[in-house]
């Protein structure tokens, strides 16, 4: 689960609405825009102290029916509350999800 401001939640709905893409695209794909577009960080992932980054992050990974498989190897079994539905987001006034 991630937080972010109700706006920028919003505009990730209309930008996949625009796109005709779901919101998970679009926030992996702009974040891979901008760590390929930001010279310090590739410089930072070529240090040895971008390897000891602890990890905060759940990974899962989803098969060709869009249904949710396991988690990653040796990553913990996401939760029910962190699988938060866009209709439970909406009605969040933090713009969890």
């Amino acid at each position: 689960m991630i937080r972010l401001d109700e706006t920028t939640a919003g505009q990730i709905d209309q930008y996949a609405a625009f796109l005709h893409a779901p919101a998970d695209d679009v926030v992996d794909k702009a974040l891979t825009y901008v760590f390929a577009k930001d010279r310090d960080f590739q410089d930072f992932l070529r240090t040895p102290e971008a390897a000891r980054a602890p990890r905060s992050l759940r990974v899962r990974r989803y098969g060709r029916d869009g249904n949710g498989a396991e988690p990653a190897k040796g990553a913990a079994k996401a939760s029910r509350a962190a699988e938060v539905s866009h209709d439970a987001r909406s009605r969040s006034t933090n713009g969890a999800v």
